[in-house]
């Protein structure tokens, strides 16, 4: 990443220049960049202090740009491209040079666009990892967070919760300031030793209680590390400015968004609850979402095993038309129907099968509860559904 970017004309003291935050973690990394963006935002139209705020989050939920945001609207589709292609050409990679694979290729691009955009602060998540991710050639964040770690993508991080804690250790740097949501002893216990190995002062954040009531629950957490991560930012590039206050927080929760994730999108009887999660921790958290959400009493009893769910049906979905994902259905299916036997499910190959689906199942009903869950991925392509189904009569809540 080093060479390529040198190669752009970006050495280390361009990019530390760029004044960037950086965020790793299992659960909620996106969610916390978004709530540092709209803080900062908020402060910096009383202030005058950060007036362009750049934003790299991954993966996208629809559209590729949506990656890289300035002051969370979503670099231009041909502004985008056009970025690319001049760090295409600057790279001016030969045929025997090795070449950037796909999220590299995506970092590289948000970096030559936040210079050109003149950001005055750069808000960058991790893919997933953090050691080696592409997204760590900074050198010096101005400040670093680490939101909660659990257990994901294993082949690429390790088989325990101490390998991938290591790893998202890795973007400790030293002298640069450190803040965690609480973590398991395991966990704790691998972020001390990386922080004391490097130097870092690590502090681990607690709930603040002084967020609007619009606030949803279950991002009292990420909202709370955003907090110690803006104000830390704030103290160290902009000292003489006037300090976050209660309504820059109020005012930053309120235009505060981060589509599918916790997201609920109305049409006409039929709500659509939305969330990306796709390992333990985040679909426990959404499950309870659910069970909050819901219009029907005791709808929500068990979705994992530590949570009770009453599902009338279940629809398993997938990607791409092979015999492997095909298996897979047959065996989630065999698999919920083995554990649930009172519940209908339902393989369909197509998303927008699951859409007919839906509405089928829906005949008849006053109200139907749609929970849609297990990747991003899905998340983005059924919003893209309701979009072409609905347009502009669509009423969307975050």
């Amino acid at each position: 990443m080093k060479t390529w970017l040198n190669k752009l004309g970006y050495t280390d003291e361009r990019i530390n220049g760029l004044n960037i935050v950086h965020v790793a973690g299992t659960k909620g990394k996106g969610s916390t960049c978004a709530f540092v963006e709209s803080f900062l935002r908020a402060h910096g139209r009383r202030t005058g202090a950060t007036q362009k705020v750049g934003l790299y989050t991954s993966p996208h939920l629809i559209e590729l740009n949506e990656r890289i945001r300035i002051n969370f609207d979503p670099l231009p589709q041909h502004i985008f491209a056009q970025y690319a292609f001049e760090v295409r050409d600057g790279l001016d990679i030969q045929p025997t040079d090795p070449r950037p694979r796909y999220l590299q290729l995506l970092a590289l691009i948000s970096f030559h666009a936040f210079f050109k955009e003149g950001v005055d602060v750069a808000i960058y998540e991790t893919h997933h990892g953090g050691e080696f991710c592409a997204t760590n050639v900074v050198q010096h964040p101005v400040v670093t967070g680490i939101t909660s770690i659990g257990m994901d993508h294993v082949h690429d991080l390790g088989p325990t919760v101490e390998n991938i804690a290591w790893h998202k250790a890795g973007i400790f740097k030293t002298g640069t300031p450190a803040f965690s949501q609480p973590q398991t002893v395991e966990v704790t216990e691998v972020l001390q030793q990386q922080a004391a190995k490097k130097g870092v002062d690590l502090k681990f954040v607690t709930a603040h209680d002084t967020f609007p009531s619009s606030l949803q629950e279950e991002q009292l957490m990420n909202a709370s590390l955003a907090r110690e991560i803006t104000d830390c930012f704030l103290e160290s590039k902009y000292p003489d400015a006037p300090a976050l206050t209660s309504q820059d927080i109020h005012d930053g929760v309120q235009q505060f968004s981060w589509p599918g994730r916790f997201q609920t999108v109305s049409d006409g009887k039929y709500l659509w609850c939305l969330d990306g999660a796709h390992n333990e921790i985040s679909i426990e958290k959404a499950a309870l979402w659910f069970q909050r959400l819901s219009r029907r009493v005791g709808v929500l009893k068990r979705l994992a095993a530590s949570i009770n769910v009453e599902i009338n049906h279940a629809i398993f979905t997938k990607f791409e038309d092979n015999e492997k994902d095909q298996a897979l259905l047959n065996e989630f299916g065999k698999c919920w129907t083995d554990t649930f036997p009172e519940t209908k499910v339902w393989s369909d190959f197509t998303h927008g099968q699951v859409m007919a689906r839906v509405e089928e199942l829906g005949k008849g009903a006053q109200d139907v509860d749609v929970l849609v869950t297990g990747s991003l991925h899905l998340v983005g392509s059924i919003l893209r559904c309701l979009s072409k189904e609905a347009g502009d009569n669509m009423r969307e809540r975050h």
